[in-house]
């Protein structure tokens, strides 16, 4: 089976459709249940909120909520599938209630993982770089590989069931939202919140561009580690500690020892710095060293935020290469020095014997030179962590960088104490600008024939006019040359929860839908696009963009681990719905030998025999049976198999109902009085019905699932069905236990429906309408049981009654088990151990009786 084709089988099952004349079929078969009625749903408006307010149980109030928008680039991944399990549910059940909802789709255009998608296949199918082409070219190459496989979410999102208004789709570089990202920055650079400046930023060698951190990979390495990376012939040494010693001027003989784990930075350093309280250095405050390299005097500077405890006590200073040392420096006045250029080979400020060497080659020379000039101290394993970029496998590095910053305070103090961690926002600006071709290009111009004049306008034509009174020169002598960056993918997500509803314009979702009533997301984002969110949604619409804020937890392996390639242990959505044999899971990915041999060995133990179809209602339910908040998930097959077993019991239930119903058409003969087990399941339906409603108003899902899955397996299953059996068998027209099933079956898929929408509507459109209610199409829009409505039906007291009747059942059969006592040894026969005042009293019998009484 190919994996690209798994999603479209899914809802594209010929055989499969909404026609439920016909009988239900004797096995639970999920692909069977879930490849028909998403498209029906869509077609006929249901997920639509103008649709809404026709509902007869419709309330007036708006629920409204924006998914975080997947990258363009992939597929989704298990964590993807967790923020749409939960939000789906939330917004179905909030749709089920008779509230307008609005649920936007969106993708997100993630400017630099597309753009190295894309370069990596222009290499390997045309040998061709993207400097090769024209930023022209090479965006028509990036729209069409975006066109050709961007629909690949679109699919995903339908699979698992998301009931999103796809009217509404949005796309972050769509017009719409280009429109509202080019505003957005207009405003924001009027507001004096954007300036342009010389900043640090993450750089990636191998992109050419900024990154962002979310991009950045921390690998921890325990010491000296040899390392293969792009563009470098050979292993790269790294977790290796290089003492340095900087001699004293005018002090022969005395000198200060540093050590640094990247020795090629030495030629930026323009300082070494010592806490004020350490005695060892107190002979030298004020003093000046010569540089190891260069013989160039340094400073000898004081500063509390040197650890003195730490190695030597003394710090060497490099601000273009150190978020610590560029604020270190800033502090005493000093000047960067740039030392790696943009292609990671070391700048013109090293010196000739430097000048165009890559890094990690400059590393060994400087070593060497160190060793030559007797100032070499000493090399030593040394824990460390190692930042990679996420997209390209390279080492990135902090450098300065020109380009547009962004105010992380946006002028307001109302974002910052949104926010219990303000770490990251109050700790530095947000650099905007990216060196990529693919993105929303900065609408910023330089004015060639000013020093360092730069304008904005929504289009050139307006930024000319802004030039022209700022220079005081026709704006037709002027020279306008645009910039070529584009801005952060973040900037544009940080719009996502207005743009999507039409701002800058007025439109009616925007007065109907904002502020969003809630916004899901996992806790990773809480900083990068959570807080980006609410400070550009407080300036540019006075508003917090969403009052709370759910954060989900990290979905982890079994084990604990991170989900990863390399370790064999991702847990494909689409491999879970649809199953995929181990082979093939081995098969899929593009590891190099030495990851494939982890994987395969990981998942060989995992999944012996592959991973077996458990659908989509199954996956939904078991990642909303974690909750959503606390600690990290740990996840299994074994866990998601259990619920598909799950919707297998809720399946012969229905069937044993149904033909109930089909035989004796009784369910709706008058209700006469209620056996003791008829009102005990009904008041564990009210009492179920209650737990669910409060599992959602607080959206701790995990309720939900409990209360749904207790009830349907071990009230219903297990003790009802199991006790009326024999009683309808004899008594075909008895009033009583058939309304009493079809209450159980309409309220218990109804509320089940959110968390469980395929398999609900299946067996709830073959129940048959309830006389007099109004009838509803799609159980997605019937109303959802409310605790108030069936109020009358809970008894506290029978329930307690009962569970004392259960325990006294449950350990009669402990004792059967015990003394192994069944149906075929006869009665007043005792097993081995018995004792025989047993044998004589006929436990056996007895305890059987006793049961079958309890049951009825």
């Amino acid at each position: 089976m190919q994996r690209g084709n798994k999603v479209r089988q899914l809802v594209e099952l010929s055989s499969a459709s909404t026609d439920v004349s016909q009988p239900l079929p004797p096995a639970y078969s999920p692909r069977y249940v879930e490849a028909a009625w998403y498209p029906w749903w869509v077609r006929e408006g249901f997920f639509k909120p103008e649709y809404q307010t026709q509902l007869p149980h419709a309330t007036g109030e708006t629920f409204s909520m924006c998914i975080p928008p997947p990258n363009v680039t992939g597929s989704l991944h298990i964590g993807h599938a967790l923020t749409v399990a939960i939000q789906d549910a939330l917004v179905r059940w909030h749709r089920m209630r008779g509230d307008q909802v609005l649920w936007v789709p969106g993708s997100d255009h993630a400017g630099i993982a597309t753009q190295a998608v894309v370069e990596k296949q222009l290499w390997k199918e045309r040998r061709v770089r993207r400097h090769e082409l024209s930023r022209e070219e090479f965006l028509r190459e990036v729209w069409k590989w975006k066109d050709e496989k961007g629909g690949e979410i679109c699919e995903q999102l339908r699979a698992l069931g998301a009931s999103l208004d796809w009217d509404r789709e949005c796309f972050t570089m769509d017009p719409g939202s280009s429109a509202a990202v080019t505003e957005a920055f207009v405003r924001l650079h009027k507001a004096g919140l954007l300036y342009r400046n010389r900043q640090l930023v993450n750089w990636s060698c191998a992109l050419r561009s900024a990154i962002s951190d979310i991009e950045v990979e921390s690998r921890p390495l325990p010491g000296r580690t040899e390392l293969r990376l792009p563009g470098c012939p050979t292993p790269v040494s790294f977790g290796l500690l290089v003492s340095v010693a900087f001699p004293v001027d005018g002090e022969p003989g005395e000198e200060v020892v540093v050590g640094t784990t990247r020795p090629e930075t030495l030629p930026g350093d323009v300082a070494v710095a010592v806490h004020p309280d350490d005695s060892r250095y107190t002979h030298l405050h004020r003093r000046q060293l010569r540089h190891p390299l260069t013989g160039q005097l340094l400073p000898l500077i004081t500063d509390s935020a040197v650890q003195p405890h730490v190695g030597t006590g003394a710090v060497k200073v490099t601000p273009a290469h150190s978020p610590a040392d560029a604020e270190l420096g800033a502090r005493h006045g000093l000047s960067p020095l740039s030392v790696i250029a943009e292609d990671g080979t070391m700048t013109s400020l090293c010196g000739d014997w430097l000048q165009g060497l890559h890094r990690f080659v400059a590393r060994g020379k400087i070593m060497s030179a160190l060793r030559e000039r007797g100032l070499f101290r000493g090399l030593q394993d040394h824990p460390m962590v190692l930042p990679i970029c996420r997209r390209t496998g390279s080492t990135g590095f902090p450098t300065l960088g020109k380009g547009w910053g962004a105010l992380v305070g946006m002028g307001r103090e109302d974002p910052l104490v949104v926010l219990r961690n303000r770490s990251w926002l109050l700790g530095r600006d947000w650099c905007v600008s990216r060196q990529l071709w693919w993105g929303h290009r900065i609408p910023a111009y330089l004015v060639v024939e000013e020093k360092d004049c730069w304008v904005v306008g929504r289009t050139e034509a307006e930024a000319r006019e802004v030039a022209a009174e700022l220079t005081g020169r026709p704006g037709a002598e002027l020279t306008l040359a645009r910039d070529p960056d584009v801005l952060d993918t973040w900037f544009s997500s940080a719009l996502f929860p207005f743009s999507t509803l039409g701002w800058p314009q007025e439109t009616q979702d925007l007065a109907r839908f904002y502020p969003l009533s809630l916004l899901e997301t996992g806790s990773d984002l809480l900083l990068f696009w959570v807080g980006r969110m609410v400070m550009l949604g407080m300036q540019l619409t006075g508003q917090l963009p969403f009052s709370k804020v759910l954060l989900h937890s990290m979905v982890r392996d079994r084990q604990g681990r991170k989900m990863s390639k390399s370790l064999g242990n991702v847990l494909d959505p689409r491999d879970i719905i649809s199953g995929v044999e181990l082979q093939e899971k081995l098969e899929d990915g593009n590891l190099d030998p030495a990851e494939l041999a982890i994987a395969a060995a990981a998942q060989r133990k995992d999944f012996p025999h592959g991973i077996p179809e458990c659908g989509t209602d199954a996956l939904r339910f078991t990642l909303c049976s974690h909750g959503a908040l606390g600690g990290d998930l740990h996840l299994s097959v074994s866990e998601i198999l259990s619920s598909r077993h799950f919707c297998n019991k809720i399946w012969n239930a229905l069937r044993f109902i149904l033909n109930v119903q089909e035989r004796r058409d009784a369910f709706f003969f008058p209700l006469g009085p209620l056996l003791p087990v008829d009102a005990w399941i009904l008041s564990c339906l009210a009492r179920t019905a209650r737990e669910c409603e409060r599992g959602f108003l607080t959206r701790e899902l995990s309720l939900v699932t409990h209360a749904l899955h207790h009830f349907w397996l071990h009230n219903l299953c297990d003790v009802y069905l199991e006790a009326v059996k024999p009683v309808l068998l004899r008594s075909p027209r008895l009033p009583g236990p058939p309304q009493v099933l079809f209450s159980c079956a309409d309220v218990g898929l109804r509320l089940l429906a959110p968390l469980m929408p395929f398999l609900a509507e299946e067996l709830w459109q073959r129940l048959p309408p309830r006389p007099g209610a109004p009838p509803a199409p799609s159980i997605s829009v019937a109303p959802y049981p409310s605790a108030r409505s069936l109020e009358h039906w809970h008894q506290p007291q029978l329930e307690q009654r009962f569970s004392r009747v259960q325990e006294a059942v449950q350990a009669l059969r402990a004792l059967r088990a015990t003394y192994q006592l069944t149906k075929a040894r006869p009665r007043g026969e005792a097993g081995p151990g018995l004792p025989s005042p047993c044998r004589k009293k006929g436990l056996a019998g007895r305890g059987e009786s006793l049961e079958g009484r309890a049951q009825s």
